[in-house]
């Protein structure tokens, strides 16, 4: 009899996930030099992230399960955000959880949490470093961590919310990072799947109190909004979003794509970017070339919204001599002499 329906879902992700880390791993090592005669090539290692959660103990429970089969060493590592009190016991008893599935290495870092974006930008902020920081120090092949389908759901529809285009609509990357370092294995399993997985394999699970607090955004969507539309749409809802993430992820590849073949084009031989040429282009490509540029002369992406660029775009689309447009990080738009000059005020 083989394992339970929600066991054999999780260990199947996370195999086809491993498949794709050897590959890229044996890709890379092409272009190393060979091994000398008496050494063998080492055992790459992935690493899992690990909150404890139900969704991160299936995800290390099926790394534990699999990695050993394809000849990959499996590690975990914790992060502690110290924002609750005996933040540091609840990462030592993940420690001991993940030892025993037999993952090594095991650590658990203690990282502070700003301020800035708010205090679910400033945690997530300081995890991935935190995490980047790991795989470093580790030499990790890949990190998994275990974002479900649910979460991909919540993420397409905060991107919605925030009004911010396509991009925002893709929800989380399968694979994203340095170099591809961050894997997500579950983003086609719902959340109750990987709970599932943890009760039959009798595996401790520890609910973080944060994502039942109303103060956060995201847990305010989980428990009031999700059900909401479930309510009134229908309980496709999640399988929807995260099917209108993979296809709006599609889209934006596609365009992003267009627009670095098509921003060769538009410059002329002083290398600025010739407004007739721009205002040929569809909307969606000239915007992604005038977002690029903006972002090149200095402006953060983060603080650069759709508005800014809808201005800028007027330079190209609605000319009637208006003066120059300031953008985050002290950029300067304007318009002389039928260019378009982007650079730092």
């Amino acid at each position: 009899m083989g394992p339970h329906p929600a066991v054999a879902a999780i260990r199947l992700a996370v195999r086809r996930v491993l498949h794709d880390v050897l590959t890229d791993v044996q890709r890379s090592s092409e272009n190393d030099p060979p091994p000398l005669a008496h050494e063998h090539a080492p055992q790459p290692l992935v690493l899992v992230a690990c909150s404890g959660g139900a969704d991160s103990m299936a995800l290390a429970s099926a790394l534990a399960f699999e990695a050993p089969k394809l000849g990959i060493r499996a590690g975990g590592v914790t992060v502690d955000h110290g924002l609750q009190p005996g933040s540091d016991l609840r990462a030592a008893e993940v420690l001991v959880r993940l030892t025993a599935l037999g993952l090594d290495p095991v650590e658990s870092v203690t990282v502070r949490v700003g301020r800035e974006g708010g205090p679910e930008a400033a945690a997530r902020d300081a995890r991935y470093a935190a995490l980047d920081a790991a795989a470093e120090r580790h030499a990790a092949a890949a990190v998994l961590l275990g974002h479900t389908r649910d979460d991909q759901a919540e993420t397409v529809l905060l991107g919605l919310a925030r009004g911010s285009g396509i991009r925002s609509l893709s929800g989380m990357a399968a694979t994203s990072g340095v170099a591809g370092r961050y894997r997500r294995p579950f983003l086609h399993i719902d959340r109750q799947t990987a709970r599932k997985a943890c009760m039959v394999q009798s595996l401790p699970v520890w609910d973080d109190p944060h994502n039942a607090d109303p103060a956060y955004t995201r847990s305010r969507l989980r428990h009031e909004g999700l059900p909401a539309l479930e309510k009134a749409l229908g309980k496709g809802v999640v399988e929807a979003l995260a099917r209108t993430a993979q296809l709006s992820r599609d889209d934006a590849d596609a365009l992003d794509t267009w627009a670095a073949q098509a921003e060769a084009t538009v410059r002329d031989a002083a290398g600025l970017l010739e407004c007739a040429k721009l205002y040929a282009l569809p909307a969606a490509v000239r915007r992604r070339i005038v977002r690029r540029a903006a972002i090149e002369a200095g402006a953060p992406a983060g603080s650069l919204f759709a508005r800014h660029i809808e201005e800028v775009d007027r330079l190209i689309t609605g000319w009637r001599g208006q003066g120059a447009i300031n953008l985050p990080g002290k950029v300067v738009a304007q318009r002389q002499g039928g260019r378009l000059v982007i650079r730092q005020g």
